[in-house]
């Protein structure tokens, strides 16, 4: 056959799964027992929505003895105010001694202190209170759960993960050689695997500078433009990206033959009509053909079949003017 480069276009699709962009381990900042739980996986919150709750027994004690303190404090003060006030008029007329009117001041001064104590640590066990309940910090699905009623969780366990709703990702594992082709965008097809009728379109956003030790992959997310709402989180996605256009000469794989370790073709010199063996470079195996990158020219004869009984110098004649 007589080789003509053509332009090629390659194509690789690979299987990956829809996950939010935005997603967060939701836990309590406090410790206690669960009393109740009122999301599963699965469900749809919107920000503020209660998701669970501690027994707040413990919490509520603390917020009523500093309550207390509150109050005692305040009436501390107010005899600490008289007395400094009583001191102070006393002074005045000259019916007490500095000595006696500056305590009477630091009095007032040390009950003003503890007051503001008692006051903040109110509001630290009404904050502890408020720990007691697991609100969600936005909408979303609620995505896994660790936790069950009657179980006791220490503070910054993760119980809930909650996906955000919004942005989606496709996220693929990818294998390192698939970064040796260059893409001829950073676009990819998108379509479900279970409907392929429901497709989207995305563009790389983060591909992971470190390959993963077990799998031996890396980790690329796929920004996902309005998604479709068929495309639900957890789905199973087929990704396809397009390499770039390569002029490349395409050979059946039995014109194939080898000079010793490299690979190489039998061409025909149309004025002596004879065969030599030429070395090629091999861009890629597929199917029935092999991809020729370099070694060829356009419009040079090929030996696409019988190679193996051919030698160097060895006459040929065509038949059926194959091309």
């Amino acid at each position: 056959m007589i080789v003509q480069p053509r332009d090629r276009q390659s194509s690789i699709t690979l299987t990956g799964e829809v996950q939010a962009r935005f997603r967060a381990d939701l836990s309590f900042r406090a410790s206690g027992r669960v009393v109740a739980r009122t999301v599963d996986v699965g469900a749809h919150v919107n920000k503020g929505d209660v998701l669970a709750r501690l027994d707040p027994a413990e919490q509520a004690a603390d917020v009523d003895a500093a309550t207390a303190a509150v109050a005692s404090a305040d009436a501390q003060l107010r005899v600490a105010r008289a007395t400094f006030e009583r001191q102070k008029a006393l002074i005045a007329s000259g019916f007490t001694t500095r000595t006696v009117y500056d305590q009477a001041q630091e009095g007032l001064r040390t009950a003003e202190g503890v007051l503001e104590a008692a006051k903040a640590q109110l509001g630290t066990s009404q904050d502890a209170l408020g720990y007691t309940v697991l609100r969600a910090e936005a909408d979303g699905v609620v995505t896994a759960r660790n936790l069950e009623v009657g179980q006791v969780v220490p503070a910054a366990q993760p119980v809930f993960s909650l996906a955000q709703d919004g942005e989606r990702d496709a996220v693929f594992e990818v294998y390192e050689s698939v970064f040796l082709g260059q893409p001829d965008s950073r676009r990819v097809t998108l379509a479900l695997v279970s409907d392929p009728t429901v497709a989207a379109a995305g563009e790389v956003r983060e591909i992971s500078p470190a390959i993963d030790a077990k799998s031996s992959t890396i980790r690329v997310k796929v920004s996902i433009e309005n998604p479709p709402a068929a495309m639900t989180l957890g789905g199973a996605v087929a990704g396809t990206v397009k390499a770039k256009a390569q002029n490349e000469i395409t050979l059946p794989w039995s014109a194939l033959m080898a000079a010793g370790r490299k690979p190489a073709v039998w061409t025909v010199d149309p004025k002596t009509q004879t065969a030599s063996l030429k070395p090629v470079t091999v861009g890629a195996y597929e199917a029935g053909q092999v991809l020729i990158k370099a070694g060829l020219e356009p419009g040079e004869r090929v030996v696409v079949d019988g190679g193996k009984l051919l030698s160097v110098g060895q006459s040929v004649t065509e038949e059926g003017g194959q091309s």
